[in-house]
């Protein structure tokens, strides 16, 4: 049921569009261009201990917004997702659940999407890219149970309180400028360094860069105590998304 459901959603999408799901690559590669041509010719940022080529920004810059637009494009349909599914809350029965999954899954397509887009663009100007890409599901993994612990909550807490929508909006543009995607961590004074690591995704946008551009492993310290971190938030997602649930009709 999950995989119709996630199909279903992306086909939906591109429904009636000249471009169909060509769409899904187009997009990110025009973000790509214009943040790239803002930051990299615009305002000449380099990326700290890289080469300088704006080809090289263009890539690092890329392998960040993988990580974000993953959390952002589940976050942001999050409070929507069972105001625009009124039909499986009142008319029949349905794992309310799997709502926020599917969104996660459409989500994962774009990102494989991108992905693919990423690796074509390495390979075209540097060469076979580095073994340790083949951690990169590690470095999702995380980031996936912290937005089904997130769309959970929102998708229930949108239900009672509909301005959710409005605000999760604006705190996600907010997010993406706090999260180290158009600079390096390292770039930081050391005073807010340790604040922008409390950024739930500051660990996985800075693995991500680190196993797909710079061929480094992955801190498993680090990484598991981000795992264990995720899965509470997840559970904690799920357990009030159950909670709430048995008010929906009412509300709707």
């Amino acid at each position: 049921m999950l995989m119709d459901l996630v199909r279903r959603d992306i086909a939906s999408r591109y429904r009636g569009a000249w471009a169909g799901v060509l769409w899904s690559l187009l997009n990110p590669l025009l973000m790509l261009a214009v943040y790239t041509f803002v930051f990299s010719v615009v305002f000449k940022a380099r990326w700290q201990g890289g080469g300088g080529s704006k080809v090289e920004f263009a890539l690092v810059l890329f392998a960040g917004l993988l990580i974000f637009n993953l959390y952002a494009e589940c976050v942001n349909r999050a409070p929507g997702l069972v105001l625009a599914n009124v039909n499986f809350v009142k008319k029949i029965v349905f794992p309310l659940e799997l709502l926020p999954l599917v969104s996660i899954g459409s989500a994962l397509f774009h990102l494989v999407i991108g992905l693919l887009v990423w690796l074509g663009f390495y390979c075209l100007f540097f060469g076979v890219p580095h073994l340790t890409v083949i951690l990169l599901p590690l470095v999702i993994l995380p980031v996936l149970l912290i937005v089904a612990g997130v769309s959970w909550f929102l998708a229930a807490l949108a239900v009672y309180l509909r301005d959710i929508a409005q605000l999760v909006g604006v705190l996600t543009t907010v997010l993406m400028f706090l999260s180290p995607i158009f600079y390096p961590l390292a770039a930081l004074p050391e005073r807010y360094r340790q604040l922008a690591e409390i950024n739930p995704l500051a660990f996985a946008v800075e693995q991500a860069r680190a196993v797909l551009m710079w061929g480094d492993r992955l801190a498993w310290g680090s990484w598991l105590v981000y795992l264990l971190g995720s899965l509470m938030v997840a559970l904690a997602g799920l357990f009030w998304f159950q909670r709430t649930k048995v008010g929906f009709a009412d509300v709707l």
